[in-house]
């Protein structure tokens, strides 16, 4: 075995050039949204392929205040998976709606469809599906079972009431520059979120995005203006508008909610954009080289690209085949004695203290639970090279030669 290495999980890419973008915009007297948060904004809407995006300080801020566009509240049903982050239900419970969880499919990440579609009642408003890992959710089994399911959707208000059906809304925190059957990540679910989160593709520190295909009733820019809104207080102008000579005067339409983006981490964003088709081309180089060297046998990995789609990368998903959790658990700790980070991706939701107290049962998500036992997640970012892979696969292979 060769000298033990320091490897990072996920670790920022930041290079010069974003730093210089940083300090222009500290000097430009726009530190808080403004200009560079504005073209961050078209900028995206270019690259994902649609006509508006919406900016904020995280992708928990734009689902939450994406079901609040929606009008859901007390009495409806929101569905989403068991296998994810707390974010995907907590903006659930926010709103006062009611979370249905649902299990993985068999060996899969993703949501069992199947019992998806089973689980749509009168009460269900919206679906929210989890890209894990950067590979795009089956859109169209989802919309195949909101349209078989359409007969009894009740609509709350004139907005849920244009769309005549159970929404659609993507967590894409893991997915963004992925394409599923010739269609970007944001361009399929009636209303996508995405992150930029530190430890994401594409970060700016802290920040998310939201696009949308329909506008329930509203038009492009009156539903992006009813983001403004919820996103600065209710507040008719934002602090650009303002700032212009005289026009100090504005109104607060209702008591709303404060996660605007900010220049600061636009800045960022609109370089590591710039940087972005390299940086992915770099993720599936890896992916290859993981896949290349690891026994299949031993270590199932989570498939990044086929006929018709590619993810956007950003997990390096594997189950060690035949261990148990506490085995699983060692693996960890043996390649962290070596100098390798690693983390787990998910713990199921209905084995957190605020998942129990909801009365969420690990039991009743078998499958879930099965896939998370032995389940590790390596490192896999830009920053890795070729040698760490190795070294990590090197590692792994050793360990189980003998078995």
């Amino acid at each position: 075995m060769s000298k033990i290495r320091n490897i990072s999980f996920s670790p920022p890419d930041i290079t010069e050039e974003e730093i210089v973008e940083v300090a222009n915009a500290l000097r430009s007297g726009w530190i808080t949204t403004g200009p560079r948060t504005k073209e961050f904004e078209k900028r995206i809407a270019e690259y994902v392929g649609v006509k508006k995006s919406v900016c904020l300080n995280s992708a928990t801020a734009a689902m939450e205040l994406s079901l609040h566009v929606l009008g859901v509240g007390p009495g409806d049903e929101v569905i989403t998976s068991a296998y994810t982050y707390s974010a995907s239900a907590a903006v659930i419970h926010h709103v006062g709606a009611k979370i249905i969880m649902i299990d993985t499919a068999p060996g899969s990440f993703e949501m069992d469809y199947e019992k998806m579609e089973e689980a749509i009642t009168e009460k269900t408003k919206v679906i929210i599906p989890v890209d894990i890992a950067g590979v795009m959710c089956d859109y169209d089994r989802i919309f195949k079972a909101v349209e078989n399911k359409k007969h009894l959707f009740r609509p709350n208000n004139l907005r849920q009431e244009t769309i005549g059906r159970v929404t659609i809304l993507s967590d894409a925190a893991h997915s963004f520059g992925a394409n599923r059957n010739g269609m970007n990540a944001g361009q399929v679910a009636d209303i996508t979120c995405f992150s930029f989160h530190a430890v994401k593709n594409l970060t700016t520190a802290e920040g998310g995005a939201i696009t949308w295909t329909k506008t329930f009733g509203m038009t492009d820019e009156e539903m992006y203006k009813e983001y403004m809104l919820l996103s600065l207080h209710g507040q008719s102008k934002d602090a650009l508008s303002k700032m212009q000579k005289g026009a100090w005067e504005y109104d607060i339409i209702y008591p709303a909610f404060k996660c605007n983006m900010t220049d600061i981490l636009a800045s960022v964003g609109l370089v590591q954009l710039k940087r972005y088709d390299g940086l992915l081309s770099k993720r599936f180089e890896l992916i290859k080289i993981y896949n290349d060297l690891l026994d299949a046998k031993k270590f199932d990995l989570l498939h990044h690209v086929d006929d018709s789609f590619r993810s956007s990368g950003h997990l390096l998903l594997l189950n060690l085949v035949g261990y148990s959790e506490n085995e699983r658990n060692k693996m960890i700790q043996y390649l962290a004695d070596n100098g390798v980070s690693t983390n787990v991706h998910y713990k199921p939701l209905p084995l957190f203290t605020a998942y129990k107290n909801l009365g969420f049962k690990i039991e009743n998500y078998p499958n879930a639970h099965e896939k998370y036992k032995n389940e590790i997640t390596l490192p896999l970012h830009t920053l890795l090279s070729k040698i760490d892979v190795e070294y990590i696969c090197d590692l792994l292979n050793q360990y189980r030669k003998g078995e």
